[in-house]
């Protein structure tokens, strides 16, 4: 048989994997020869500062266009918003005048009743209801009384018609309520017209 000799020392050429083709390098090169920077305009030559003119005129009325049109969007929102803000002022109130539509009919219906013989028990009758009714529905839009009697006397919530002696309980509490108070949603629409107590002369003042 042929023996096979084998040839020590020698050494395989090994491929760089770092090494970039040179076709690879070609194309970075003509790339960068294509990203050219625009020349400062006192180089530019006539026709190149016509079409960079015109460049800048055609940007200017595209940047116009978009203000105007940004600006007419801008009032259609205002008047429509004016719009919205007066119609919902016109009828904020068309929901509570729609339930005090039913004390109107009871009204009314309280008042034919009191034809009959028992005209005052009905027409009281009525009347209490309805009442009741129509607190229900301004309690509901948010209506609370203001308390008053037996209570200390508050000028954010009350307003003193005249003092009363009364020796039995402190000096400025609320004796009797003329007209009563009232408040919308904890917001004060009418002070409670009230009588306030004071010391006697056997009493002894409070400061």
């Amino acid at each position: 048989m042929a023996q096979l000799s084998v040839r020590t020392g020698e050494k395989k050429p090994k491929e760089d994997s770092q090494t970039e083709p040179k076709e690879h390098l070609g194309e970075m090169d003509e790339s960068t020869d294509h990203e050219k920077k625009e020349p400062p305009l006192e180089k530019m030559t006539k026709a190149e500062l016509l079409k960079k003119l015109e460049e800048i005129q055609e940007s200017v009325e595209k940047n116009f266009d978009l203000y105007v049109r940004s600006q007419a969007e801008l009032d259609n929102m205002k008047k429509r918003f004016q719009k919205e803000r007066e119609d919902l002022i016109k009828f904020s109130n068309e929901s509570l005048i729609r339930q005090l539509l039913t004390t109107i009919d009871n009204l009314e219906r309280a008042i034919e009743h009191s034809q009959d013989e028992n005209s005052i028990t009905s027409l009281r009758e009525g009347v209490e209801l309805t009442l009741k009714g129509l607190m229900d529905t301004l309690e509901k839009a948010g209506l609370e009384k203001v308390n008053s009697l037996g209570k200390p006397f508050d000028p954010n919530f009350h307003s003193a018609i005249s003092v009363q002696e009364d020796n039995s309980v402190d000096a400025g509490t609320v004796l009797q309520e003329l007209q009563k108070g009232y408040t919308v949603k904890q917001r004060l629409i009418r002070p409670a017209m009230v009588i306030v107590s004071k010391k006697g002369p056997d009493g002894t003042d409070v400061n």
